[in-house]
């Protein structure tokens, strides 16, 4: 808009000072192939057209680049990044774009590596019942080998069965925004019964427990909560090492009940803090741990879903600290 105003205005002004100097200013009478002036007129259009293709070169420059990075984006090349620093709003556009191309790189990476962990996870239970079947036709077995080979296919099959459990709840979670089945229910005895559940785990590798629990009540889904202290309490067991400790916490601060579970365990680096609750993220890029790196991710969801935050302190070698903060939800009557 301001080229085609200063086109008109160059226009104006050429033909104003035209028709000044040369008629009024020399007292003559205007000639007969300036009436009604349409050679002036186109002159000064061209002129004006030829100084707009001119000057929309610069500060379309900017606009350009950043169709090109959008196109290149298209295409797949996540590692595109713009720079352009025309004014301030430039600056800006540059910015919110690499911060957009930053994101979808590292989503990209999230969706490689989950397709890689989720597809060793399913097949090696595959491959391992495939394997003990084939060697179980073998008539020169023992009782004894016969056994052990069919022992190990019962637990691939639990473990495959479990894993698909797991998606399944997983996938289901996901859809979920709203939360319902709410009820009140004694939150330190479900996290009791959490501990019992697992208890010949904790037995053993011989764990020494600490449990202080302060009795609550809480109003929430209680079905899935129940996922919450399983998992974590289960997570701990799996990282602790024989005849190590295990504490936790439940008490209340201000409007927020919170949840605290500490392992003397391996710990883990800021690298595994960081993808933690990722889907099929496993700190153990060698597989040999047990889980299949969906626990976590049900944690975390199960916590939003209540509104709440889950939080992880850990350092190498020396164990791992998880704080879940769950807000207090009046009854419906209350509110």
């Amino acid at each position: 808009i301001f080229l085609i105003i200063l086109t008109v205005m160059t226009r104006q002004g050429f033909l104003m000072y035209l028709y000044w100097r040369i008629f009024y200013q020399a007292n003559i009478p205007i000639p007969q192939f300036w009436r009604p002036i349409p050679f002036i007129i186109l002159v000064s259009a061209l002129v004006g057209m030829a100084l707009t293709i001119l000057a929309s070169r610069i500060p379309l420059r900017p606009i350009r680049d950043l169709i090109e990075a959008i196109n290149q984006l298209a295409h797949g090349n996540f590692h595109v990044r713009v720079h352009l620093d025309l004014t301030q709003e430039f600056v800006r556009l540059s910015e919110s774009f690499n911060s957009m191309a930053q994101e979808l790189e590292n989503t990209e990476l999230l969706r490689s590596d989950f397709i890689n962990n989720f597809s060793h996870e399913f097949k090696t239970p595959i491959v391992s019942l495939r394997g003990f079947a084939k060697i179980l036709k073998n008539d020169g077995l023992t009782k004894e080998e016969r056994d052990e080979y069919l022992d190990i296919i019962i637990s691939e099959s639990n473990r495959l069965s479990q894993l698909s459990t797991n998606v399944l709840n997983l996938s289901k979670i996901e859809k979920m925004s709203i939360l319902s089945d709410m009820e009140s229910f004694d939150l330190s005895e479900e996290v009791r019964q959490s501990v019992l559940l697992l208890e010949s785990k904790w037995q053993k590798k011989q764990l020494e427990l600490f449990i202080d629990l302060d009795e609550l009540e809480y109003r929430g889904n209680k079905a899935l909560l129940n996922q919450v202290w399983i998992n974590l309490i289960d997570n701990a067991i799996k990282f602790s090492p024989q005849n190590g400790k295990i504490k936790l916490k439940l008490h209340k601060k201000k409007d927020q009940v919170v949840f605290q579970i500490l392992d003397n365990g391996c710990g883990m680096d800021e690298e595994t803090k960081n993808h933690i609750f990722d889907r099929f993220y496993q700190g153990d890029s060698s597989h040999t741990a047990e889980g299949n790196g969906i626990g976590l991710t049900v944690v975390e969801k199960i916590v939003h879903l209540h509104k709440g935050q889950i939080r992880v302190i850990s350092e190498a070698g020396i164990g791992t600290t998880f704080t879940v903060n769950l807000p207090i939800i009046p009854p419906p009557s209350a509110l």
